[in-house]
């Protein structure tokens, strides 16, 4: 329970402020003078609230209260005050933090109102601390964990290379399939979501450049850099990020665009790891020139890097939504080819999706998913009526959405939030 601690000279004033507040959730402490009053804050917790008199023997109010921020910091403050003394209120409130003052003789009404409304401030603020030490506490403990991350990552880069180095003694190949093994099993042993999509997407991409017929070597190459497209992130505070880009702040994005160029040079000092460099480098680059870091256009890209640009933005769709998975990712990339994706390759994963997201639906049967409104896109068709939260009509199922209708949403989404997201279909093929 909440303490308030009231300071004043006249014990009857003390006792006076007692019975007004006998029946108030906070437990009462009193003293007679500043310099017992600061003897008590020495052995009093959670003290939420200090009252004094302004005109006392010996230490005066405005004194006390400045002395009082020693022992209870965070504890709001109140001064008593005669109609005379504008200069020691203005002490109390800038010297002695206190957030008001009260005139005496009272009024009963005005007194209680102020104490619950200090109360509440120091409810509030004991709140924002607690919160604000958990964000730092867990932004801490990401750090560390990401750094730890980023170690191990380094040390098994040695490992390999080394490993690396005796095959080479033994064959001339050195085959890039045992770093792709090791690192698949460096993986596997994390086992966090950053982990399973490192996997997922070196999984889909492995399968398209088989079935297109790339050598042994250049297979290994490319699974090898799909685990390893995000690598950049290890260490990076902003790794746990889940925002869309648009959605993030200035100082967020920039530091998500640079996790490309970390993983880049992560891996530079290491021969072996030459070849997935570019791959790593350019897998944020869209197919219309408007991605990252260099803004590379068409062909320009390297295939590996469209491959996993394809993959990444598959399992990111794939796990944005509770079922049909498959289709409502496929469905996804079909509306962003030609713009982030390469539409001669995207047709290339439909096979290797169904299998990783399998969920046993029949062709030609309509479902739908529940996205956010950030996702939308032109094209899709609207499952159920789309309403703000305030229960207006945005838009009616059935209908299919054009740029005017993405925005529309988007706009009603942010000011005024229903508690779900939107219902769009999507059509086994």
């Amino acid at each position: 329970m909440r303490t308030v601690l009231f300071v004043d000279d006249e014990e009857n004033i003390l006792r006076a402020l007692q019975r007004l507040l006998m029946d108030e959730d906070f437990t009462i402490e009193i003293a007679t003078s500043g310099e017992a009053g600061l003897e008590k804050l020495r052995t009093l917790e959670d003290v939420g609230l200090i009252v004094s008199d302004q005109r006392m023997p010996g230490m005066n109010g405005a004194e006390f209260l400045g002395r009082s921020q020693v022992f209870a910091p965070f504890a709001q403050r109140i001064l008593l005050t005669g109609y005379s003394d504008i200069n020691a209120t203005i002490d109390a409130i800038n010297k002695g933090g206190a957030g008001r003052y009260i005139s005496k003789p009272w009024d009963d009404e005005e007194l209680v109102k102020a104490i619950r409304e200090a109360l509440e401030l120091y409810e509030q603020g004991t709140e924002k601390r607690r919160l604000n030490e958990i964000i730092n506490r867990q932004k801490q403990e990401l750090e560390e964990w990401n750094e730890n991350l980023k170690k191990r990552l380094l040390q098994s880069t040695a490992t390999i290379r080394e490993q690396s180095q005796a095959i080479k003694s033994l064959d001339e190949r050195a085959p890039a399939a045992i770093l792709s093994r090791t690192f698949d099993n460096f993986f596997e042993v994390m086992g966090d979501r950053n982990a399973v999509h490192a996997r997922t997407v070196s999984i889909l991409v492995t399968d398209v450049a088989r079935k297109m017929g790339l050598g042994g070597e250049a297979v290994a190459t490319l699974k090898l850099a799909a685990l390893l497209h995000d690598a950049g992130k290890f260490g990076s505070p902003n790794a746990g990020l889940s925002k869309r880009l648009e959605e993030m702040s200035e100082s967020e994005a920039r530091e998500y665009r640079q996790h490309s160029l970390r993983g880049e040079e992560m891996f530079q000092q290491v021969e072996e790891l030459s070849a997935i460099l570019p791959l790593i480098r350019h897998h944020h680059e869209a197919f219309d020139g408007s991605g990252f870091p260099d803004g590379l256009q068409g062909d320009a890209i390297p295939l590996g890097a469209r491959l996993i640009t394809i993959a990444d933005f598959i399992e990111k769709s794939a796990r944005s939504v509770e079922q049909s998975r498959a289709d409502y990712a496929l469905m996804n990339t079909r509306y962003h080819a030609g713009t982030l994706l390469d539409p001669q390759l995207i047709t290339k994963f439909q096979g290797i999706v169904r299998i990783v997201y399998f969920e046993g639906r029949k062709a030609g049967s309509v479902a739908e998913v529940e996205v956010g409104h950030m996702d939308l896109v032109p094209g899709m068709t609207i499952a159920r009526d789309v309403e703000s939260g305030s229960g207006v009509l945005l838009m009616q199922r059935g209908s299919v959405l054009d740029p005017a209708g993405v925005a529309l949403i988007r706009s009603q989404y942010r000011k005024n939030p229903p508690t779900h997201g939107v219902f769009v279909q999507v059509v086994e093929d």
